[in-house]
């Protein structure tokens, strides 16, 4: 699930970080960046917590559904 993830962000990501680096100007004005090449670490960041998080909060209801459907 976690590797799910951050594939999905990652595909996203990496186009991003080459724009940024490709045209350092254009890319504040095209993605937002606001002038912080390290932003696609911290959203890769984000979607590894959130992954996490839901992974941890989500497991346990997940498991009772699987088991409540095969009783």
């Amino acid at each position: 699930m976690i590797s799910f993830c951050l594939a999905v962000s990652l595909s996203y990501e990496l186009p991003e970080w080459g724009v940024a680096v490709a045209a350092v100007e254009a890319a504040d004005a095209f993605l937002g960046t606001e002038g912080d090449l390290g932003d696609t670490k911290t959203d890769m960041f984000m979607c590894l917590i959130g992954a996490m998080t839901a992974l941890l909060t989500l497991n346990g209801m997940h498991d009772r559904a699987l088991t409540d459907s095969r009783n």
